[in-house]
């Protein structure tokens, strides 16, 4: 299956610490780690991995930063000639805080991320597109505009968004503060609509109604970055391979409580048999 991932591109740095700080708070005694990351990124190489062939548009700054948040995702095949370096504005940031328990606070310095315009975009977008919103919103609406084939939606972080595009994504993954943003207008367009709350799993509904429940695995968390990318990617591969509504969310549940085991965004996304020796408990 193909699969274009119109989105963020960022270098992640990761400081776990003993505690996140409150405001006003220092907290010291962290070790710093660096990262692959962005929603667009993360979803992109997530795909790839669970057997997608994943091409990604995007935009970097003309920095060291560039090769290091492309090089995992160089190293497994995801097709980068989407990707144009911006001489003007740097690779994006994220700085990411961890606790022991998996829970992080970000902040996110967008940099090339907003430079990727509707003209960077082919005028037609073959196969299965998938979108989030941490580029331009403008941009987000032209390539679901330009796409022929099915459209995830990952709606976050969010924002205001035309009733067109909530129309014409055949899935939307939000979480519950996402949800609660948007409101009924989820549901106006007739697409499938996903609701993630954590640990305690995830809802599908249609039109309103609820169609599948699923919970995660029991896992330990290690770190939360990238869990919610993995189910986003999991849950495009997965509805498009033809799992029904409970199988996929299932199968995406398993996905992203893997990514929650390990460290980093994209270090943590898992195999196709990390996926499945989880739903099979192992």
């Amino acid at each position: 299956m193909r699969i274009t991932v119109v989105g963020s591109i960022n270098l992640d740095l990761v400081a776990t610490a003993p505690s996140l700080p409150a405001p006003g708070e220092t907290v010291t005694g962290a070790t710093l780690a660096r990262h692959p990351g962005g929603k667009g990124a993360n979803q992109a190489f997530a795909a790839e991995k669970l057997g997608a062939e994943v091409s990604l548009i995007g935009r970097v700054g003309d920095d060291a930063m560039a090769g290091e948040a492309l090089s995992l995702m160089q190293d497994i095949g995801v097709d980068l000639a989407g990707v144009e370096v911006d001489v003007a504005a740097p690779t994006g940031v994220a700085l990411i805080a961890v606790d022991p328990s998996g829970e992080n606070q970000i902040v996110v310095a967008p940099g090339a991320n907003l430079m990727v315009t509707p003209e960077q975009l082919p005028q037609r977008i073959e196969g299965a597109l998938i979108v989030q919103l941490e580029l331009p919103v403008e941009t987000v609406e032209a390539a679901v505009g330009r796409a022929t084939g099915f459209v995830c939606a990952n709606l976050a972080p969010a924002a205001p968004v035309s009733e067109l595009l909530l129309r014409r994504a055949d899935l939307i993954v939000v979480n519950e503060t996402e949800a609660a943003f948007y409101g009924d207008g989820l549901h106006h367009g007739g697409g499938r609509v996903v609701v993630t709350k954590g640990a305690k799993g995830a809802a599908m509904y249609q039109r309103g109604v609820e169609m599948a429940w699923a919970t995660p695995p029991a896992i330990t968390a290690v770190d939360a970055t990238g869990a919610g990318d993995a189910f986003v990617a999991a849950i495009t591969v997965a509805l498009l391979e033809g799992m029904d509504p409970a199988e996929a969310l299932k199968f995406a549940c398993a996905a992203g409580a893997f990514a929650a085991t390990r460290p980093g965004a994209q270090p943590s996304a898992p195999e196709r048999a990390d996926v499945e020796g989880l739903l099979n408990g192992g």
